[in-house]
């Protein structure tokens, strides 16, 4: 993008095979998941496309970037991308390369983790489907949308991190390493989760903290919210409480 060549944003660009000593978080979410009515075949088809883009062993120097649409570029049928699932303007679509947020919600979730900074970071202004397997907070993903919708993670420290990924027969697999020990580690927890009724409308909500923890003492730092979510729920639940029509979100 212009807007990047300007401001002079330098991208991870440098792979390496073999994995970094220091583990900063390693996480997995299953590839078949049960998605209200939607065709199971989309899901399938996902797996193919999530096997295409170029990011396992990703290098991020300080100073660097990384940028999802950077490295995955336009998702066309002459590189091998099928027909998946999109959530784009508030409804469930099939697209071309559609089932890839799957991977930025997991690098998302990992670089939480992390003293990587979110300088981009989009989520679903509606939840689509009801929860079924699941393990993280509500909310906690990362929409993507070529090539203006990214997800983005800056480098502030003097370490090296390195981004790997893997599928699995069940599981899409990925974790987050650096090149010496890091002082600090990361746990993220969901607080204010509510359901609630707006006219004819339902919404969720929730927050989600991230505590920072110091490794030698194994105390508390400091906490700082690090997501608020509020979205149109798009299925159908049992019965939802109205709110008042002062909630801001």
């Amino acid at each position: 993008m212009l807007s990047d060549r300007v401001s002079g944003v330098r991208f991870a660009r440098q792979q390496q095979a073999p994995s970094f000593s220091f583990t900063c978080k390693k996480h997995q979410s299953l590839l078949r998941r049960k998605l209200g009515s939607s065709d199971p075949q989309l899901q399938e088809n996902k797996i193919i496309n999530l096997r295409i883009p170029s990011i396992d062993g990703l290098l991020i120097r300080p100073g660097e970037t990384f940028s999802f649409w950077n490295r995955v570029g336009k998702t066309t049928k002459e590189k091998g991308y099928v027909e998946g699932l999109l959530l784009s303007q508030g409804e469930v679509r099939t697209g071309v390369g559609g089932g890839l947020c799957q991977l930025a919600n997991l690098l998302f979730w990992m670089a939480l983790h992390t003293p990587l900074e979110i300088v981009e970071r989009h989520h679903h202004q509606f939840d689509p489907f009801p929860d079924d397997q699941r393990v993280l907070p509500f909310g906690s993903g990362a929409s993507v949308f070529y090539n203006y919708v990214d997800l983005r993670l800056y480098n502030p420290t003097k370490q090296t991190f390195q981004l790997r990924v893997n599928l699995t027969d069940k599981h899409l697999k990925g974790a987050i390493y650096t090149d010496r020990e890091w002082p600090l580690s990361y746990h993220l927890e969901e607080r204010n989760h509510k359901f609630m009724r707006r006219g004819r409308k339902n919404y969720r909500r929730n927050e989600i903290w991230r505590l920072v923890i110091d490794k030698t003492t194994g105390k508390r730092t400091r906490e700082e919210l690090a997501i608020r979510n509020f979205s149109e729920v798009k299925y159908t639940l049992e019965e939802v409480p109205p709110t008042g029509p002062d909630y801001s979100g």
